[in-house]
């Protein structure tokens, strides 16, 4: 329950504090008193978004201020016992507005974020203002109303958290195949290029291998003559140089007994006929494997105009080659592992629409049984309310998908985020008039009437403390006035309501009762808030409301029959 509101240099306002009451409480004054202002400054503390403009002018920053009384059991005291805060102390939210810079949320005194303070208020307070008649004129609106209605606001989540999933994975999905379709026109070129690479089974540093044996076939013929030329020079001929040394060493050898100073020479005579004759069987053995064959020749050069080729093709060089090669096979790698990747999130986008399908089916079908019993609940209400006439329906309906872009449900209803169903107030004013929605037909006083008899139907699953309406008489007057009374003080059995009204015949309804007044003082405009604590000053007020400036006996006599007809007001 609100307890206490302060309110400080917030637009026409300089300081104000009031203190609401269980049941219903009234705030009445005349036009642009500043009441709606105060009803503003209830929704700032609930969590809305303020506006530097909102600060009184001449001043530095707004203050505001308000005080709930919450059952240690609530939501809101459990939310406090998880920051650190004892809920034993009450819940005391404080909003600072500067001209400039970011407004300032500090509840319990101590500092906190906008989206806590959304989160501690959620269950507070409700605000019916005149933003909410209008709102209820868009079809958007309605869902939401029929699942606060319904309780399924937990199973809506449930569907939203898998469509959100869905919809980037379904994007994803889309991405890929474009990807994938790009590389299959590429597919084929790529797989040439990798093809060529590998039939070519070029070896490391094979060019220059290569090139080292292009010399050697070209000159193969000297070659082959000069290795023939020396094995016949040194050792085959008669008189060759091995023989000549070896009768030099022979003859050397005969004196070594003689100057043992030789041996020494004569060994390394020994050792150098050795190392001819071994160089004589390795020149042999090379000449066994000189290829004189011109076939070979125009292999090796054949082969070196291939890699040539190909080192162009690919970069220049082998190791840029073999680079290319590497980058190709990753690619083909890519769009093989690209299909297999597809394929799992396509299964996964299947299981989720399974899911998804499967909850928004349960969410439908809790909805059409709320439907007919919301429609019948408000029928009552607006009974209640002087429109015993009216027929008023909850349609539901379904929009058909595109397979090809949306996601649908197995009957080819498109699914969204809040399910497959799409909900439309109708109302028929009259008897005979076949309903139609509510842009179309319904006035300002039906409207709000009809606001009424919602709010007194989804309080009964609202867990709201306190009800709130700004101009909740907009476009009614007479009887019907005297009907919104009675279901306001009636909403009051069960809530804390707090009510902006200009008609007497609702302000009578009132168990305590407030004069928004505007007043010049010092030349600056100032709004003021009295508690009207006694009959007479209740009786002034209710017969202003009834007369204008132009108060008779007769006017005050009305009004106070109105409040003595009453139990509640106090004498």
């Amino acid at each position: 329950m609100l307890s206490e509101l302060a309110i400080k240099k917030f637009a026409i306002i300089d300081d104000i504090r009031i203190s609401f009451h269980p049941g219903l409480n009234v705030l009445t004054g005349e036009t642009g008193a500043g009441k709606s202002i105060i009803i503003q400054a209830v929704s700032l503390l609930l969590g809305t978004r303020a506006s530097a403009d909102l600060v009184r002018t001449g001043e530095d920053s707004a203050e505001l201020e308000a005080v709930f009384d919450i059952a240690l059991d609530s939501e809101p005291a459990r939310l406090l016992s998880n920051q650190g805060m004892d809920p034993d102390e009450g819940l005391i939210i404080r909003r600072v507005i500067p001209r400039s810079g970011t407004s300032r949320v500090f509840v319990n005194s101590r500092q906190s974020t906008l989206e806590f303070l959304k989160q501690l208020t959620r269950n507070l307070a409700g605000i019916s203002s005149q933003h909410a008649h209008q709102g209820l004129l868009r079809d958007d609106n309605h869902l939401d109303i029929l699942d606060e209605f319904a309780g399924t606001r937990d199973l809506r989540r449930e569907v939203m958290a898998i469509y959100r999933t869905l919809v980037p994975l379904n994007r994803q999905i889309q991405e890929m195949e474009t990807e994938k379709t790009r590389r299959e026109a590429e597919k084929e070129l790529i797989r040439f290029q990798v093809d060529e690479i590998q039939d070519a089974a070029i070896q490391p540093d094979e060019d220059d291998l290569l090139e080292n044996r292009k010399q050697v076939l070209a000159n193969a013929a000297k070659i082959f003559e000069a290795v023939n030329r020396s094995v016949h020079q040194v050792y085959d001929r008669e008189g060759s140089v091995v023989e000549q040394l070896a009768s030099l060493q022979s003859d050397m050898a005969r004196f070594r007994d003689a100057d043992p100073s030789l041996s020494a020479t004569v060994d390394r005579m020994d050792a150098v006929i050795l190392d001819l004759q071994d160089i004589t069987h390795t020149l042999r053995d090379y000449s066994l494997t000189i290829d004189l064959d011109p076939e070979s020749l125009d292999a090796v050069d054949q082969r070196l105009d291939l890699i040539s080729k190909l080192k162009r093709k690919y970069g220049g060089s082998l190791d840029t080659l073999f680079e290319r090669y590497t980058e190709l096979e990753h690619q083909l790698e890519q769009t093989r592992d690209m299909d297999r990747q597809i394929q799992a999130h396509i299964e996964k986008k299947k299981d989720l629409e399974t899911q998804l399908c499967r909850k928004a089916e349960t969410l439908s079908g809790q909805r059409q049984q709320a439907a007919t019993r919301l429609a019948d609940l408000a029928a009552d209400e607006l009974a209640a309310l002087e429109m015993d006439k009216a027929r008023f329906q909850v349609e539901i309906f379904h929009e058909p998908g595109d397979p090809s872009k949306d996601i649908c449900t197995p009957a080819g209803h498109r699914l969204s985020a809040t399910g497959a169903d799409r909900v439309r107030f109708l109302l028929s004013p009259n008897p005979g008039e076949a309903p139609k929605p509510l842009a179309k037909i319904a006035s300002g006083g039906e409207l709000s009437r009809i606001v009424l008899a919602l709010k007194a139907v989804l309080s009964k699953t609202q867990s709201f403390e306190t009800l709130i309406f700004d101009e909740v008489d907009a476009g009614i007057g007479g009887a019907t006035s005297d009907k919104v009374g009675q279901k306001l003080f009636a909403l009051a059995d069960h809530h804390q309501v707090i009510c902006i009204t200009h008609l007497a015949q609702i302000a009578r309804y009132g168990g305590h009762q407030f004069r928004i007044a505007k007043q010049v003082i010092n030349g600056r405009t100032c709004t003021d808030i009295v508690p009207l604590t006694t009959l007479d000053d209740r009786i002034d007020e209710i017969a202003r409301m009834i007369g204008g400036t132009s108060i008779t006996p007769a006017t005050r006599t009305h009004a106070r029959e109105l409040l003595t007809g009453l139990s509640n007001n106090p004498s």
